[in-house]
């Protein structure tokens, strides 16, 4: 498994997004132990998490955590991984939607969830924390001010921001005293709105977390896009997934760019973990840059 770094962590250059092991239409535990186990086990040894990741309007509060903390201790190498997880969000119900989660940064709430953190994934210190996502009704300033105010207590050792724009990285960055080391954005190749985000963090030299990033490659039902049809056909010049030349092309971007592909599989996990080693032509890159 290739590296890159999240400040002075090295990590595997791919990722493994676990939000899907809890959210509706999850797999049962054991599979989903499974897939995180066949991550470590192909060289992955970053998991990315949050404390909303469970079913909406159910009182499971950081199922994702726990199952990610229970997979862990269950695996020889499962004290390697580094789990990044985020706070920020909160799923009380599914009204108005089970994919619209209000939004909470208050700093009170915040310092609150890492400690849940902390105690469901059983460590002293989380080793990279996430301010989700910006509380408009909270000053920005006030929300990353509570995870610098944890990064200082010790309760965790790396400190993020997650779906902001360049002018937030800015702040947060100034706000934690320059130890900003990661964001998270949403980016793909059917979600290129985060190329600024992306562009932002590789000149400041901070990790640039691509969350979502195999969105728009897969087959539409019943029919194609240009999207897919554009990395399929270089996929099986390969010989491998689209999936895989997603990444790939994802990681040829930038050094800073680090991709956690979501799974439920264990054969989905293997092969997002092939992606380091699909080596891309300048002609392909240039071909899949195309917006």
């Amino acid at each position: 498994m290739q590296t890159r770094h999240i400040g002075t962590v090295e990590v595997s250059a791919v990722g493994l997004g676990a939000m899907n092991m809890s959210i509706e239409g999850r797999p049962d535990e054991a599979r989903s132990i499974a897939t995180i186990h066949a991550a470590i086990d192909a060289g992955v040894n970053l998991i990315d998490t949050a404390d909303s990741y469970h079913l909406a309007g159910h009182d499971e509060l950081g199922h994702n955590e726990k199952l990610i903390a229970k997979a862990l201790s269950s695996h020889s190498r499962g004290s390697e991984v580094m789990v990044s997880t985020k706070g920020g969000h909160t799923r009380p119900d599914l009204n108005p939607g089970p994919y619209i989660w209000p939004v909470n940064g208050r700093p009170e709430h915040i310092k609150a969830a890492c400690e849940g953190s902390l105690k469901r994934l059983g460590v002293e210190a989380i080793g990279l924390y996430f301010l989700h996502r910006t509380d408009k009704d909270v000053p920005y300033a006030d929300s990353v001010g509570a995870v610098r105010d944890l990064l200082d207590a010790g309760k965790i050792r790396m400190a993020g921001i997650s779906n902001a724009d360049p002018a937030q990285i800015e702040s947060a960055n100034e706000t934690l005293d320059g130890r900003l080391v990661a964001v998270q954005n949403r980016f793909s190749p059917g979600f290129r709105s985060s190329e600024p985000e992306l562009e932002r963090c590789d000149a400041m030299g901070i990790a640039f977390m691509a969350w979502g990033p195999l969105r728009g490659v897969s087959r539409p039902a019943g029919g194609s896009s240009p999207v897919h049809d554009r990395y399929a056909r270089i996929a099986e010049a390969h010989g491998v997934s689209p999936q895989q030349v997603s990444l790939a092309w994802m990681l040829a971007k930038s050094p800073m760019v680090i991709p956690i592909p979501g799974s439920t599989r264990p054969e989905t996990v293997r092969d997002s973990a092939a992606a380091v080693d699909l080596v891309l032509s300048d002609a392909e890159l240039r071909e899949l840059d195309t917006v």
